[in-house]
């Protein structure tokens, strides 16, 4: 007796289609997986043969294979118990195999029946979609983000006997409907209004929010550095559906997506502490997963005191800053993460984080080396070097409100605006992805700002990178002022952000 059910595993944040082959033949009792399950799977034979006991059904006392094909394909998960009782109950005839037509499962099991959630169901439903697959039978706590998908019934069981007498059509379940897509509302304990004084900080904040800029905040303890990069996603563009589903698809391979809703629906901020290990940064283990990079995928990462990151951590940013992916390989293979993040960062200007300069016990080379912890290559892909100075008495009790969030987010969607008509039918979306030929077109600089630039390069030793970066900025400092020309005076701000690069 044979019986296929439909399922799949996940490489990355991709599902990958696996055919779960059930035979029971005549023999002494025994239960085999095969076609490379890790641990986990493994142990589904002791799960699902409690779990069809204890729902009432029969357990055939034969020789049980299953099989997961292709057998090419590291299984991993306990996501193939629900399609494996399946299997086991079609193979003895409670099924019959036409009710298996057209239908994938996917859901872990207890010992009692209960179907529970799993991590991936998003993906797994995309590739479904795209295969064909009429059906989906995924567990209660996973319906809302596979509803998310169009074109495909998602059917939220919570126990095996639920499914079985689905497919029996015993019982109508009906399919499973996702939320209407809204996105999330702004913060309001998060305005920018709260920030009094730091006028220079607050502008290079609204630089990079218009163009997607990497930014790092520099300055001693106190004076505002983490309150201004908490407040960036409040005067960011909002997600877009599609945005959404990309997103959440990261956060459905984590185990990360909110049990009452299919979609992340506010720009992610993800604050890690400062002790993250390089594979809780970028994404490691044995089982390549999403590392911080990737959950903040079309968000913000801000990492506070960036120079007690460890060495090896700070240099495996680069990659990702530069290609807005990740790859990890393992003996196992290899798993693409994506990683198209906005960095800010912040800093004190020395290990102790003196009030300031003149109080500052530290000494002059102490100070240099603490900075000096960033490389050059690092601080090349960061755009906007901002110095946070202490906020004087007088603004921090003054009585009127500052610029809201609401107000600097306005001209950030005008600038925003300017430039995905500048960018229609390319891949490039904002000016701090501009690259190649494409930003020498786009940043085309008259006379007078060209030798400036020119002069700032030579003078200041800057390095091709930081050149370009300079050219990215002006470009959205003009867009802020709705200009399509990049006049001396918006290249002349944009070298004000290079200060690290000054240091002796």
């Amino acid at each position: 007796m044979l019986a296929r059910v439909r399922s799949a595993t996940l490489c990355g944040i991709d599902a990958v289609g696996v055919w779960v082959e059930v035979d029971i033949a005549r023999g002494l009792p025994s239960f085999t997986t095969v076609g490379r399950p890790d641990p986990a799977v493994r142990e589904s034979r002791d799960r699902v043969r409690a779990a069809i006991r204890n729902a009432g059904l029969d357990f055939p006392m034969d020789r049980i294979t299953v099989n997961l094909a292709p057998a090419d394909v590291r299984k991993e998960g306990a996501g193939f118990d629900l399609p494996m009782a399946l299997g086991i109950v079609a193979a003895t005839e409670v099924i019959t195999p036409a009710a298996l037509e057209g239908v994938a499962a996917i859901g872990e099991l207890s010992l009692d029946g209960r179907v529970g959630p799993v991590r991936g169901v998003l993906p797994v439903a995309l590739l479904c979609r795209d295969e064909g697959v009429r059906r989906l039978l995924v567990p209660l706590a996973n319906a809302a983000e596979a509803a998310t998908v169009q074109g495909l019934e998602v059917i939220p069981v919570g126990h095996v006997q639920d499914a079985v007498a689905y497919l029996n059509g015993e019982v109508a379940i009906p399919p499973a409907q996702a939320p209407p897509w809204t996105p999330a509302a702004g913060d309001d304990s998060s305005d920018l209004a709260d920030v009094h004084g730091q006028p220079f900080a607050r502008r290079a904040l609204e630089i990079a929010a218009a163009g997607g800029h990497n930014l790092i905040l520099v300055g001693p303890p106190g004076v505002g550095k983490t309150m201004l990069a908490r407040r960036l996603p409040g005067i960011l563009p909002p997600l877009t559906l599609p945005e959404a589903v990309e997103v959440s698809r990261v956060w459905s391979v984590a185990g990360l997506l909110p049990a009452d809703d299919g979609l992340v629906r506010a720009r992610p901020f993800r604050a890690p502490h400062h002790t993250l290990s390089e594979a809780g940064l970028v994404g490691g283990g044995s089982v390549p997963h999403p590392g911080e990079v990737s959950l903040a995928h079309l968000g913000v990462l801000f990492l506070d005191e960036l120079p007690e990151l460890s060495q090896r951590a700070l240099e495996c940013l680069r990659q990702p800053i530069e290609e807005g992916a990740v790859l990890v390989s393992r003996a196992i293979g290899a798993a693409r993460f994506p990683a198209r993040f906005q960095l800010v960062c912040a800093a004190n200007p020395c290990r102790r984080g003196c009030r300031s300069i003149d109080a500052c016990v530290c000494t002059p080379g102490e100070r240099a080396h603490y900075l000096g912890k960033l490389s050059a290559p690092l601080l090349d892909r960061i755009d906007l070097h901002v110095a946070v100075p202490v906020v004087p008495v007088a603004d921090l009790r003054a009585e009127g409100p500052s610029e809201s969030s609401a107000q600097v987010r306005e001209r950030v969607l005008a600038a925003r605006d300017r430039q995905a008509r500048r960018f229609a039918g390319s891949a490039t979306r904002v000016n701090g992805r501009l690259a190649g030929r494409q930003l020498r077109r786009v940043c085309r600089l008259p006379e007078p700002a060209s030798r400036l630039l020119g002069a700032a390069v030579t003078r200041l030793t800057l390095s091709a990178r930081a050149h370009d970066r300079i050219l990215r900025v002006a470009r959205t400092i003009a867009d802020l002022a709705g200009e399509e020309t990049i006049a001396a005076s918006h290249v002349a701000e944009a070298i004000q952000y290079r200060s690290l690069d000054r240091r002796p």
